[in-house]
């Protein structure tokens, strides 16, 4: 309805300037013309009471008389401008005239003869009349004494036209003006209105949905909700549709958290509960989506991979920005946990082997009607885990991750733009000799990487005071942000891994943990251990220990 009351008005609007920019260029030709004809019908009178005065002279008629002409009389003499021969001066038995016109935007003037055959019996030369609306472009005026033309002025055509044209254009753009200005404000007025019923039905979509969470909730914590979900076979879809629609508009962001290529993770508050908000860029649409889809893979949840919450949008007037809600974890990532904090041999333990349980179920696929894909991280690092507040761990970021289908026996690899971690990347990634054809390939390359995570854990074990300060691998043999050919020529060509101090050889635990690091970083991607081996290795040392 708005749309059409605005379509009525705007073709309404443009119609006013038809008739007026005609009545403009209508009134300054009739300007012209008034002035044209006052200076004809002056010149006429002057003739007439000239050849009044002058009655040795033959008469010449108005011209608009059909009165016959005079008595032959002796002929004229008029000033010519292209009689060179006779001295500019040509003879006549009829008129002399002067004529001007406008050809191209200059003015020529002519002074002439009018020969008496081409004048008709008793009537007044049609060469003496011009009709109206040629007046702006040719003008002629005649007489019948000597010389007479010769001192005939004619109005200007070039100062008239360009004065004429000078009042159209200013008229047309003072129109222009109100015309935008109009529209201008209907457009405003338009979108005002938009804006304000989508306000209002956001409004009553949120109370809708509110009391949608609270009968869900009533009295539970998220946690709570997503246990019973995964309990009851609904795998890791996280919250219901309809609350993850409008959970958007509910969040509270309390704090930012971390920074990253993706965009920024925030703190947020929802029903009075912490949450831990990814809000990606809108470029970074794709892998939004992709990780979003992951995280719903049936039967994913796990207590060691990152809760899913919910994965909304949201339009905050500028740009659309794309929520991807989880569980928030106090500690951070394993990144900003090992930075500042050093553990002991329990918590070692209990750190690398959350992460390679939480490894082992992406690994495995469950076989079933609600069953579960396989799926490869492709992007584990330190900083993709999440430490809870038992100190176990959670692996999160999915957004590279790849599904593999077991009925075709394919890859589903996303088309986002983005590639893994260079530090973190196996020998046949970094060599691009990596099967991409063969779903075992990625899970070997997840191994490798997890290799370099437990050596990072490992060197921050205390044991009686001694520890090694916080580095990320290869810290010491390539810059901060290495490119893939330094990278390709430290593990590859060189064949180098992370250094393995002489103190973990004193300590059983550590010693262990050493064995089982250089089994998962082979050159060779077959003659690493699988997530489920190294699980199983990991659960023997903690229950010695």
């Amino acid at each position: 309805r708005m749309y059409l009351i605005f379509t009525i008005l705007l073709t309404f609007t443009l119609s006013i300037p038809n008739g007026t920019k005609a009545a403009a260029f209508r009134s300054a030709d009739n300007h012209y013309l008034s002035e044209v004809e006052n200076s004809n019908d002056s010149t006429n009178a002057f003739l007439e009471t000239d050849l009044a005065a002058k009655p040795s002279h033959r008469r010449v008629l108005d011209t608009n008389s059909t009165d016959i002409l005079s008595t032959p009389k002796p002929k004229l003499k008029c000033h010519c401008d292209i009689c060179t021969d006779t001295n500019f001066i040509c003879e006549t038995e009829a008129l002399c005239f002067t004529s001007i016109e406008l050809k191209r935007g200059r003015e020529i003037i002519s002074f002439r003869c009018i020969s008496e055959t081409n004048v008709l019996e008793h009537r007044f030369p049609i060469q003496c009349l011009t009709s109206k609306e040629k007046l702006k472009e040719y003008n002629i005026k005649c007489c019948d004494t000597d010389y007479c033309n010769n001192d005939i002025l004619l109005p200007i055509l070039r100062e008239q036209v360009y004065h004429s044209h000078n009042i159209v254009n200013w008229d047309i753009v003072g129109y222009l003006v109100v015309i935008t200005f109009v529209i201008c404000s209907l457009a405003l007025i338009v979108y005002l209105l938009i804006r304000r019923l989508k306000c209002c039905t956001g409004i009553r979509s949120i109370l809708v949905d509110d009391s949608e969470c609270d009968r869900i909730l009533h009295g539970h914590t998220i946690q709570d909700i997503m246990l019973e979900l995964t309990t009851s076979g609904s795998g890791s879809a996280g919250l219901p549709l309809l609350v993850q629609r409008s959970i958007a508009r509910q969040i509270q962001l309390v704090e930012i958290i971390g920074k990253g290529r993706f965009g920024e993770v925030y703190r947020g508050k929802w029903h009075g509960e912490n949450v831990a908000v990814k809000i990606f860029s809108s470029r970074e649409e794709c892998s939004w989506f992709r990780e979003a889809e992951i995280y719903q893979t049936v039967m994913l949840r796990h207590e060691n991979i990152l809760g899913f919450i919910a994965a909304d949008n949201k339009d905050n007037g500028t740009w659309t920005q794309l929520y991807l809600v989880t569980d928030y974890h106090e500690n951070g990532s394993l990144f900003d946990f090992l930075t500042v904090s050093t553990v002991d041999t329990k918590t070692m333990l209990t750190m690398a082997l959350s992460i390679a349980t939480g490894l082992a179920h992406l690994h495995m696929d469950i076989v079933g009607t609600n069953g579960k894909p396989a799926i490869a991280h492709r992007d584990l690092k330190t900083k993709n885990i999440l430490v809870k507040s038992n100190l176990s761990c959670a692996i999160g970021d999915l957004g590279l991750a790849v599904r593999h289908d077991v009925k075709n026996d394919t890859v589903d690899i996303p088309s986002t733009h983005r590639v893994g971690t260079k530090r973190y990347m196996a020998p046949e990634v970094l060599e691009d000799t990596i099967n991409s054809n063969q779903f075992d390939s990625f899970k070997r390359a997840d191994v490798y990487a997890f290799g370099l995570i437990i050596w990072e854990i490992a060197r921050r074990c205390n044991i009686n005071g001694n520890y090694d300060e916080y580095q990320l691998p290869y810290y010491d043999v390539v810059q901060p942000d290495p490119t893939i050919e330094e990278m390709r020529k430290v593990v590859c060509v060189d064949n180098q891994r992370p250094n393995v101090p002489h103190r973990w050889h004193s300590n059983g635990v550590l010693n262990t943990i050493a064995k089982v690091m250089k089994e998962c970083w082979y050159q060779n991607p077959t003659a690493r251990l699988t997530a489920l081996r190294i699980k199983k290795s990991l659960a023997n040392v903690a229950a010695e220990d």
